[in-house]
C-alpha cells in the first residue's frame, strides 16, 4: 500500500465467515416492510440502552425483559427456523413467534409488582404458561443462531433436575423438582433466564458492541492495519507482524474472533502468502492473532463483564487481571513469526508499501481518544462501566466529526446502532438459555457436588484439578460459544479448583482463557477454519498450526495460578517485575521449542528440554526458575556457536 493510501478502505470476505459462524446467516430481505421493522426495533432497542444507561428507567427484571423482548424479536424476524426456510422473505410464523416473545417478555414490565408479591412458588396458571412459553422460544432462538448444542446442554440439565431423585447415590442424587416449579424459577427471579448473565448483557455487554460498532463506522479497522504497518511492516516477516498486532488491537474492542479473522484477514492474509509464509501458516497467524483479541484488555471479550459480575469485584479489576497474561500471549506468537521468517529468510514489506507513523496518526489517530477516555473513566474517574460506557459513546460520535475520513452523517449513525443490536443477538440469547443451566446447578447444587466428587477423587492434586478444568472448557468451547463454555465451566467445574485454595478470579480467569481457546482447538476449531477459508488452506491443519502459535496461551493460565501475581493482584511492583521475567523467559522457551529454530535448527532432544524448562517455571522458587534460565542460556549459547560455527564454514 503506498503512503498516500492511508485509510483506504478494504474489500472484506464475509461469505467465508458464514460458512463457520451462524451468527451471520441472517435474513436479507427482498421486500421493504420487513427490512424497515427490523431497522426499527434494532435502533430502537439501542437507543433506549443508551438512555438507561443515563437515565434508568426500570427494576433490573423489567429492563432484562425488555432487552431479551426485543433481542428475541429480532432474532425470530432475522434468522430462519431452517435450511428450508426463507432466507429472503419473512413467514408469518416467524412474525408471530416474535410477537409472542415480546408479549411474554412485556407480562414481566407490564405485571411486575404482581410477580414481586407472588414469588416463584406461588404461581397462578398465566405465569406458568408465560414461563413455558418463554423457555421453549428462548432455546428455539438459540438454536436457531447458535446451533443445536446449547438447546440439548439446557434440556439436559432440566432433565437432571426433574429425575434428581430417581438418581443413585448421594454424589449427583438431590431431591427432584417438578417441571412447573423449575419452569416458573427460571421466568419470575432472577436465578434463571434473567441471571446474572443476561443481567450483564442488558446493561454493559450490548452497550459495548455498539461501541464496536460506531468505531468500525469511522473506519478503525483500517487505522490500526495502517498503523500496524506503520510500526512493523518493515521488519523482517513484517505483514505476520502487522496481523498480530493488528488483530490484538482490533479484538480488544470488537471481543469477536470470527470477525476480527474476516476483517483484518481479508488484508494480511495475502500479504503473507505473497512475502513467502505458507498458507496454512499465514491462516494460523490470522486465527490464533484474532482469538487472542478476546483476552486483550480494555474491553476484552463478553465473558469479562459477566466475571466481574458474578465475582462482586470492579470490571477494572479484571482488565488489569488480563494485561499480563494478553502480553505473554501476543509475545509468544510474535516470536514464533519471527522465528519462522528467520528460518525461511523471508523480508518485510518495502518503503514504498509502508506509511508513515505521523501520516497515519494525523489522518485517524484522533479515534483513540474514545479508548483513552474510556480507560480514565474506568481507571482514573471512577465512573461505573454502564456510566463510561455511555460517555465514551457519546464522545466517539463527537471526535468522529473533526476529520471526514471519520465522519459520521445521521444515516451512519442510525446503522451503527442497528448493526450494534443486531451483534447482540447471539450473545444476549446464550446468556439467557445459560441462565436455565446455572439456574438448575443452584436448585440442585450441581456445581457443589461436582466439585466434591473431583476434590474426592484427586484428593488435594491442584494440578489434577486444573487439567480436568483445562478439558471440560476446551470440550464445552468446542461446541458452544465463548460465553456459555466459560460461564457452564466455571458453574460445574471451577469451584473444586476454588476448593483447592486458587483465589475466585484466578479461577475464572483460567477458564476464561481455555472456553477462547476452543476456537482453535480441532476438530472444531472455528476460528482457524475461518482464516483457512480465507487463505486456501487447509483447514484441520491450519488448526494445528495455529494451536502451536497459541502454546503461550494454554501454558500462561497455568502461569498465573500458581504465580497470582500475574493477575496483578494486591502484588507491589517489585514482586510483579520477577515473576514476569521469568513467565516472559519461559514463554519465549515455548516459541523456541514449538519453532524448532533459534539461531539455527533445534533438535527434538532440545526442544523437549526447551518445554520442559518452561514447564518448572510454572511454579516459582529460585531452584527451578534457576534450573529454567540455566536451560535457556545454555541452548541459545549452543544455537548461537552453531550458527556462528556455519557462517565462517561457509566459502567466501
Amino acid at each position: 500500500m503506498a503512503t498516500g493510501q492511508v485509510g483506504e478502505e478494504r474489500e472484506v470476505n464475509f461469505e467465508e465467515a458464514e460458512k463457520f459462524d451462524k451468527e451471520l446467516k441472517y435474513r436479507s430481505f427482498a421486500s421493504r416492510w420487513p427490512t424497515m421493522l427490523v431497522a426499527a426495533i434494532a435502533i430502537s432497542l439501542a437507543l433506549y440502552h443508551l438512555y438507561t444507561a443515563a437515565f434508568p428507567l426500570f427494576s433490573a427484571h423489567q429492563h432484562r425483559a425488555l432487552h431479551l423482548a426485543g433481542i428475541m424479536a429480532l432474532g425470530f424476524l432475522l434468522y430462519p427456523a431452517g435450511g428450508w426456510s426463507s432466507r429472503t422473505r419473512l413467514p408469518w410464523y416467524d412474525f408471530l413467534l416474535a410477537g409472542v416473545a415480546v408479549a411474554v417478555n412485556l407480562y414481566i414490565v407490564i405485571g411486575f409488582a404482581g410477580i414481586v408479591e407472588r414469588g416463584t412458588s406461588a404461581f397462578n396458571q398465566t405465569d406458568l404458561v408465560m414461563s413455558i412459553v418463554l423457555l421453549a422460544l428462548v432455546l428455539e432462538g438459540t438454536r436457531r443462531i447458535l446451533g443445536w448444542g446449547l438447546p440439548i446442554l439446557c434440556a439436559a440439565f432440566v432433565l437432571y433436575g426433574y429425575l434428581g431423585r430417581t438418581i443413585p447415590g448421594d454424589i449427583f442424587g438431590h431431591r427432584g423438582y417438578a417441571l412447573d416449579d423449575m419452569a416458573t424459577y427460571m421466568y419470575m427471579g432472577l436465578q434463571g433466564i434473567f441471571g446474572t448473565a443476561l443481567g450483564v448483557s442488558a446493561t454493559y455487554i450490548i452497550l459495548f458492541i455498539i461501541f464496536g460498532a460506531i468505531m468500525a463506522k469511522t473506519g478503525l479497522g483500517q487505522f490500526f492495519n495502517d498503523f500496524a504497518m506503520a510500526l512493523a511492516g518493515k521488519s523482517k516477516g513484517g505483514p505476520a507482524k502487522v496481523a498480530v498486532i493488528s488483530s490484538g488491537f482490533m479484538g480488544s474492542i470488537n471481543g469477536s474472533a470470527l470477525a476480527n479473522v474476516v476483517s483484518t484477514g481479508a488484508f494480511t492474509i495475502p500479504l503473507m502468502k505473497r512475502i513467502g509464509y505458507h498458507r496454512n501458516f499465514a491462516g494460523a497467524v490470522e486465527a490464533s492473532a484474532s482469538v487472542g483479541g478476546q483476552i486483550m484488555p480494555p474491553i476484552m471479550g463478553a465473558a469479562a463483564f459477566i466475571m466481574a459480575e458474578t465475582l462482586g469485584i470492579s470490571y477494572t479489576t479484571v482488565i488489569l487481571a488480563g494485561i499480563l497474561p494478553a502480553l505473554l500471549y501476543y509475545v509468544g506468537i510474535i516470536a514464533q513469526v519471527h522465528l519462522r521468517a528467520d528460518r525461511d529468510e523471508l523480508t518485510g514489506m518495502s518503503s514504498e508499501e509502508v506509511p508513515g507513523v505521523l501520516e497515519v496518526m494525523k489522518e485517524r489517530g484522533h479515534m483513540l481518544l474514545p479508548i483513552v477516555l474510556l480507560i480514565y473513566l474506568l481507571f482514573f474517574a471512577g465512573t461505573s462501566v454502564t456510566y463510561a460506557a455511555f460517555w465514551t459513546i457519546i464522545a466517539t460520535l463527537l471526535i468522529a466529526q473533526i476529520r471526514s475520513t471519520t465522519r459520521l452523517g445521521p444515516r451512519a449513525i442510525l446503522e451503527a446502532l442497528e448493526n450494534g443490536a443486531r451483534l447482540t443477538i447471539g450473545v444476549a440469547l446464550a446468556c439467557a438459555s445459560v441462565g436455565i443451566i446455572v439456574g438448575v446447578a443452584a436448585l440442585t447444587g450441581f456445581g457443589l457436588k461436582l466439585a466434591d466428587a473431583i476434590v474426592s477423587v484427586g484428593g488435594s492434586t491442584l494440578i489434577f484439578a486444573l487439567f480436568f478444568t483445562m478439558i471440560a472448557a476446551i470440550v464445552l468451547g468446542v461446541g458452544l460459544p465463548s460465553i456459555p463454555a466459560y460461564i457452564i465451566t466455571v458453574t460445574v467445574a471451577a469451584p473444586a479448583i476454588i476448593q483447592l485454595g486458587v483465589e475466585p478470579l484466578t479461577a475464572h480467569m483460567f477458564v476464561f482463557y481455555f472456553g477462547i481457546f476452543a476456537n482453535l482447538t480441532p476438530p472444531v476449531a472455528l476460528a482457524a477454519f475461518a482464516a483457512a477459508g480465507l487463505s486456501g488452506g487447509d483447514p484441520m491443519r491450519t488448526g494445528f498450526q495455529s494451536m502451536k502459535l497459541a502454546i503461550a496461551g494454554f501454558i500462561v493460565p497455568y502461569m498465573f495460578v500458581f504465580s497470582p501475581v500475574l493477575l496483578l493482584s494486591n502484588a507491589e511492583p517489585l514482586e510483579v517485575i520477577p515473576v514476569a521475567a521469568t513467565a516472559l523467559v519461559g514463554v519465549l522457551m515455548l516459541a523456541v521449542a514449538g519453532e524448532g529454530f533459534l539461531f539455527a535448527k533445534v533438535n527434538w532432544v532440545f526442544r523437549i528440554i526447551l518445554i520442559a524448562g518452561a514447564i518448572l517455571m510454572l511454579n516459582p522458587s529460585f531452584l527451578s526458575d534457576g534450573i529454567g534460565l540455566a536451560v535457556a542460556v545454555a541452548i541459545s549459547l549452543w544455537q548461537w556457536r552453531n550458527r556462528r560455527d556455519k557462517k565462517e564454514a561457509a566459502p567466501a
